[in-house]
């Protein structure tokens, strides 16, 4: 299992890589536009951070300009480069024609369905947007446990995305997700715990160590 942070700003990328345990980054078209730099030289950026896996989601809108792009994410990324693509008839039918070097994420997957054709299709990651989901089909968390179950057995991981709080990232982990993805405030928040923190300041008052 992987904990990967969703943006494209690269502070918080920085400093998420600085806390150790993050090991990707998982970005969107809507979070690139928002990164104040061009997509290419936020994604360049993003790569030279060497953090991990490095997703990017392809815009073309057909499947010689998808190809081309994936090739230029490919220069760009390496062999961090994840391709993100929509579960729709178009992001399928390019698949098989993208390079095999490159591993491919079908995203904003709602439900078993699409799930299903992903894993014929024969990529290495499916994100499902839990919160989302939640809103909008009734609970996010029940589509990652029968997602899992479609999954079982095959190469095909589960990438838990749109997470808004700790809880919620449990939640997803104990549903079956493979791998989480979350922003960088919910992030900082996972190690956090009021009773930890309680502990903590008890040892630190009443205990000792080593003394140098």
């Amino acid at each position: 299992m992987s904990i990967f942070i969703d943006t494209a700003d690269i502070k918080q990328a920085k400093a998420a890589k600085e806390l150790g345990w993050v090991h990707g980054i998982t970005t969107n078209p809507i979070l690139l536009a928002n990164s104040g730099s061009s997509a290419v030289d936020t994604l360049r950026q993003l790569t030279e951070l060497n953090t991990g896996l490095l997703f990017y989601q392809l815009v073309a809108t057909c499947k010689d300009e998808m190809l081309k792009e994936a090739c230029f994410a490919h220069e760009i990324a390496g062999e961090q480069l994840v391709l993100k693509l929509p579960p729709t008839e178009l992001g399928f039918q390019t698949i098989p024609h993208l390079p095999q070097e490159i591993p491919c994420c079908i995203t904003a997957v709602y439900s078993v369905a699409q799930a299903f054709v992903a894993r014929e299709s024969g990529v290495r990651y499916i994100a499902v947007y839990v919160s989302r989901a939640t809103k909008l089909l009734g609970e996010g968390l029940s589509l990652i446990t029968e997602i899992s179950r479609v999954l079982q057995g095959s190469q095909t991981m589960i990438i838990a995305a749109s997470l808004k709080s700790p809880p919620e990232v449990s939640s997803a982990v104990l549903s079956g997700a493979d791998h989480v993805t979350m922003p960088f405030d919910v992030l900082s928040a996972l190690t956090h715990h009021e009773h930890s923190e309680d502990a903590v300041s008890d040892f630190n008052a009443n205990g000792t160590g080593l003394q140098f």
